[in-house]
């Protein structure tokens, strides 16, 4: 969270980053309440935050007031005559990757729990001491919530649990925590609601594996759409905007199925962010194009370099049913897509059975076919 990026639009305000290996991934949402100023354009960037404005950050207290600009290369911090100032960074590789994934996971995350402030720090006066290599879980026995080793119905999986501490400054001066475990535990989210500002913290399923080795939305990514339809949709934007599908659909006369797909292309390439609490698409414009993501995943690379090789030969395709062969580095493998099952013979599916996204066999597969 040091090197924030910055969205300032629709009268909010979100700071984002993830932590130095990218297992974490937290937010901050300064809600309209949250801030009184004026908002003179909508957009977004990243900057460093230095030391000394972290030590002056520190001595704020609570009845203080601070000015915050915020531009398109600068971030400001004014008080009492005098101002910090942080300027544009590029984003590490590591973020970019990770974005993608982050708001993937967050569209597929339900609603679990609702703890108020002494629910709270009972649960995390639970959490074990030292660094956890097993999972934990989230219990709940009455009225009461803890984290165990022991699994049972119902429970949220924790990963690496012993992150949970960066939180516990925080829990005794919330008003409620909101839990949103990913539907197949491949992440946890927790949601620190405060009077006019929301801070959502998100962990990997495992400490040891980032949300940016995950590629979870690689998928999205090979949808062919036309720049055209990218740019309607950058002309009906604008920061922190909600996305809503229909109403773009019905503006610029483009069918919804298109629109549908043109979120999960667009979230993918990090135009949109997910918020919970309204469990819906916001846009933010990010400092960088689909060509830089595409180049940082070897899987998506090496799906197209097998479709331009020509070494996809589809053997069976029926309604709910596509079999293929694929040549790999002398072997053939062999890719099954029987309705939302998919299996190939490649190691990489072997290892992780989907669990990290598409391997590039299925990606390449899964290209042809919507091209025929």
């Amino acid at each position: 969270m040091k090197d924030p990026i910055v969205t300032a639009g629709n009268e909010q305000i979100r700071f984002e980053g993830f932590s130095h290996c990218a297992g974490v991934y937290a937010r901050v949402d300064v809600l309209e309440g949250g801030q009184n100023g004026e908002f003179l354009e909508n957009g977004t960037t990243n900057v460093d935050f230095n030391t000394s404005l972290i030590s002056e950050l520190g001595k704020i207290k609570k009845n203080d007031s601070l000015v915050l600009s915020v531009g398109q290369k600068e971030v400001g911090f004014h008080k009492d005559g005098k101002s910090t100032i942080e300027r544009k960074v590029p984003l590490p590789n590591k973020w970019i990757k990770g974005l993608t994934t982050v708001q993937h996971y967050f569209s597929e995350s339900e609603f679990a729990h609702t703890l108020n402030r002494i629910q709270a720090l009972q649960l995390f006066k639970t959490i074990p001491n030292g660094k956890v290599k097993t999972d934990y879980f989230l219990i709940k026995r009455g009225n009461k919530y803890l984290f165990s080793p022991l699994q049972s119905s119902s429970t949220v999986c924790i990963g690496g649990i012993h992150r949970l501490r960066l939180l516990q400054p925080l829990i005794p001066i919330i008003n409620e925590l909101k839990i949103f475990p990913h539907k197949d535990m491949q992440s946890v989210t927790f949601l620190l609601c405060f009077n006019e500002l929301n801070f959502v913290f998100s962990i990997s399923r495992d400490f040891w594996r980032g949300f940016s080795g995950e590629g979870a939305a690689l998928e999205s990514l090979i949808e062919d759409l036309p720049d055209s339809l990218i740019q309607s949709f950058d002309n009906f934007s604008y920061a922190n905007q909600e996305f809503n599908p229909a109403l773009m659909s019905f503006e610029e006369g483009i069918d919804i199925s298109k629109i549908e797909k043109l979120s999960s292309k667009l979230s993918a390439m990090g135009l949109l962010g997910y918020d919970l609490t309204k469990n819906g698409f916001f846009y933010r414009r990010l400092p960088f194009k689909l060509e830089r993501i595409l180049s940082l995943n070897p899987r998506l690379k090496g799906a197209e370099k097998l479709l331009e090789e020509d070494k996809v030969n589809i053997t069976l395709k029926k309604d709910d049913e596509i079999e293929a062969k694929v040549e790999g580095s002398g072997v053939q493998h062999y890719v099954i897509l029987k309705g939302k099952n998919e299996k190939c013979t490649c190691t990489w599916f072997s290892k992780n059975q989907g669990e990290r996204g598409s391997c590039k066999h299925i990606l390449a597969v899964k290209k042809k076919i919507k091209n025929i």
